[in-house]
């Protein structure tokens, strides 16, 4: 970087620096970006004697040794590039705290790679890097690693860095070269102008992309855990140059060297088949090849609300809902369906149920397992029923099956209930007449199960 001598300075700059020679210094600095000319290293501590806000620069001291002519002992660095510490003795302990990085640069090897405001992907992007551009390292620091395709943590570390033109920030090194410079001439391979912003692009990279059905899952507000939880999505991988697509059955990741203009509101990824195009602000559709050549396109979404603050959501639904039952009993009694209770952490257990084997719980399906309130109701049933619920026999605190014969060995039985003053009604719902998580309709000849709330644990 070539900063300027005094001698070329404004010359109102020029009078105060000759007013000011025999004047007391302001303090003394750090030279966080290497000087051109004069070639002075970073690192270097120097005293400072103006700070110009109407120029944007420090003037400061040139060191002996690093002089070019004998008239000249003063230069310019603009105000960003240099760290005023105070007295000479807080600047060289500055400097001894720098010296791990003070010579160490990055060159940039991804087009469009983010400075972040914090060491972590999904913080606010402050600056959008130019392939081939230089930035100064200024310290590594912890941070939230970037993920591959395969979910495992890229290799790299997060820095603090420094942009030529004083943005300073956090970069991930999976695509930086790192280098030392001691001094003399640092260009950058693209040495023009910051590109010119794209904001649709800018906007689409601040962003989280779901599926499509995530978007119908919230529109319609009946979430599905069991898919949201999986967190399919797509991730354009500004971080890593490494843009991902995770859906059911699809799992592809697109090395790339740079994303580029490909008409309106459309992208393509360099080095690869992976296009992208905004349909709206908040649809995105994604193409690429696949290798035999057909083409595939998949759909996904910006939702409101970031996918673990729907799965907080839900799941306090949930408990609320389970809590309305749990508060009537917990246990109830059936003359014909046995007893069933309720603990406070959603299990259940179920004695004298022998009439519904094995049309409902097969034989041997111990009475025992956990309540889950993933089921919603048709519009159609709302009034006449509470809610819905499944009952998930066997299941132990790590098992996940919903089905029989699931990782578990259990079965799942699914019934609508009504809660009313001396107990709750139950009616069970068969597969067939669930879509989604949505009970659509009743049986023809439904059965239904009343059971009294059991006075011995009345409130």
């Amino acid at each position: 970087m070539r900063f300027r001598r005094v001698s070329r300075i404004p010359v109102p700059l020029v009078i105060c620096v000759f007013l000011c020679a025999s004047c007391s210094r302001l303090g003394w600095g750090l030279l966080l970006w290497s000087a051109e000319d004069p070639p002075i290293p970073s690192g270097t501590v120097l005293p400072v004697y103006i700070r110009s806000n109407i120029d944007h620069v420090w003037v400061v001291g040139i060191p002996e040794e690093y002089r070019t002519s004998r008239d000249i002992d003063k230069t310019e660095i603009p105000l960003p590039l240099f760290e005023l510490a105070g007295n000479r003795s807080k600047a060289k302990k500055r400097a001894e705290a720098f010296a791990r990085y003070a010579s160490t640069y990055a060159e940039n090897l991804q087009d469009g790679l983010p400075i972040r405001d914090n060491p972590d992907n999904g913080a606010r992007r402050v600056y959008r890097l130019r392939s081939g551009e230089i930035i100064k390292i200024l310290g590594k620091v912890e941070g939230h690693p970037a993920i591959s395709a395969t979910g495992d943590p890229l290799p790299g570390d997060w820095y603090r860095v420094l942009a030529r033109d004083g943005s300073t920030g956090y970069c991930f090194s999976y695509r930086l070269k790192l280098f030392e410079h001691y001094g003399g001439p640092l260009v950058a391979a693209d040495d023009g102008e910051n590109e010119v912003s794209d904001p649709d692009l800018d906007m689409l990279m601040a962003k989280t992309w779901s599926p499509e059905s995530y978007g119908a899952m919230v529109n319609s507000r009946r979430i599905n855990l069991d898919d949201l939880s999986k967190h399919w999505r797509f991730d354009p991988g500004q971080d890593t140059g490494i843009a991902q697509i995770h859906l059911p059955g699809l799992d592809r990741s697109f090395s790339y060297t740079g994303i580029r203009s490909a008409g309106p509101r459309g992208w393509q990824f360099e080095g690869t088949s992976l296009q992208m195009h905004l349909r709206s602000d908040t649809v995105l559709a994604v193409q690429f090849t696949e290798e035999g050549g057909a083409p595939k396109s998949h759909l996904f979404v910006s939702l409101p609300a970031e996918v673990d603050d729907l799965i907080v959501q839900e799941t306090t639904r949930r408990e609320g809902a389970f809590k309305g039952i749990y508060a009537q009993g917990p246990a109830f009694t059936s003359n014909n369906y046995g007893t069933i209770s309720f603990t406070e952490t959603g299990k259940f257990t179920w004695t004298g149920f022998d009439l519904l084997v094995p049309q409902i719980v097969p034989a041997s399906t111990p009475g025992r397992g956990t309540v889950v309130m993933d089921l919603f109701l048709a519009p159609g049933l709302q009034d006449r029923y509470n809610g819905a619920f499944t009952l998930r026999f066997g299941e132990t605190e790590d098992s996940a099956g919903t089905e029989a014969g699931g990782a578990d060995g259990g079965t799942a039985a699914r019934f609508m209930y009504t809660l009313d003053n001396q107990g709750f009604r139950i009616e069970y719902v068969p597969a067939a007449n669930i879509e989604e998580v949505t009970v659509m309709r009743r049986e023809t000849s439904p059965m239904v199960l009343y059971f009294f709330r059991d006075k011995w644990n009345a409130q």
